[in-house]
């Protein structure tokens, strides 16, 4: 458990950290949306990139994580779906939940393997995100636009332009054609990665909206618990379900028991959906991670 806290409390540490500088008005308002804007669309997608075009992608986990991954999120989606149809919930409100229940802070997942598990945790969390991430955002953006219709292209089409799943196939192209990274060019992608997972955390701090927590107590607290207790629990009984040994396992419970991503607020608005509902299910969620993350890990693990 030490240890636990000692990898988790600085990760934390950097998201009070950009609350606190952003109510503070330092180093200005217009400062946060550029630093989001340049962390999710270049930082962050250098690491995924510099990450998954050094993967052994002939690494016999993949399999085995493709199928816990999909497995995990294919459960808790008919939850979900059943759910919907018994509460009747409008596609506003469902794709608020949907993103509450399945979305995962990428920043905070990556930053937290890099401190408990290392290099050898960071290539596996990459082969995740490359299954992970287009899943994820297809369902959401599915959720949010179920009520108008939406045709296959209209969904397809946010999920052909998310920079972190072009960055997850720019590094598999780069890993499968042999190219790599030469000439330097992995020096400068390690780099611009060095300065996403700090970067990232402070503008999560910023983005908590404490404010947006009143009027929605029982969907916020039910949702947060089904995000960080159930999720988990789900993920850690379909590693034991298919024996994943213990480092897949970690990370599967680890990715499952994330609070969801800031970037589902801007994705809801997008959309039309409920984003007052999904800035207090972030907000609450981030702030309840600080103690529920290292409370599960250590009792799962």
């Amino acid at each position: 458990m030490t240890a636990l806290l000692l990898a988790l409390w600085p990760l934390f540490a950097l998201i009070v950290a950009g609350y606190l500088l952003h109510r503070a008005d330092f180093p200005g308002a217009a400062f946060w949306p550029g630093a989001e804007r340049l962390n999710y669309f270049v930082l962050f997608p250098a690491l995924l990139a510099s990450s998954l075009a050094r993967a052994p992608l002939d690494n016999p986990a993949l399999p085995r994580l493709a199928l816990a991954v999909l497995l995990a999120l294919g459960l808790g989606w008919l939850v979900l779906l059943a759910l919907r149809r018994l509460r009747g919930w409008p596609a506003a409100r469902f794709g608020a939940l949907v993103q509450g229940s399945l979305r995962f802070n990428t920043y905070l997942g990556l930053a937290a393997v890099g401190s408990l598990y290392g290099a050898p945790g960071l290539t596996l969390a990459a082969l995740m995100l490359a299954l992970m991430v287009p899943t994820v955002n297809l369902l959401s953006v599915w959720a949010l636009s179920a009520e108008r219709g939406a045709s296959p292209a209209a969904l397809l089409r946010p999920i052909l332009r998310n920079p972190l799943i072009l960055g997850c196939l720019a590094g598999v192209a780069l890993n499968l054609s042999g190219i790599g990274l030469p000439g330097g060019s992995e020096r400068l992608l390690g780099l611009l990665a060095a300065a996403s997972l700090p970067l990232g955390l402070l503008c999560v701090g910023a983005a908590l909206r404490p404010q947006e927590l009143r009027g929605e107590g029982a969907a916020l607290l039910g949702n947060a618990l089904a995000r960080l207790l159930l999720m988990p629990l789900l993920a850690l009984g379909v590693a034991r379900l298919l024996g994943l040994p213990a480092l897949e396992s970690s990370l599967l419970v680890l990715f499952f028991a994330l609070p969801t991503a800031p970037t589902a607020y801007t994705l809801t608005r997008q959309l039309g959906g409920d984003a007052h509902l999904m800035a207090g299910i972030i907000t609450l969620q981030t702030l309840l991670a600080a103690l529920s993350l290292p409370l599960l890990l250590a009792w799962a693990l």
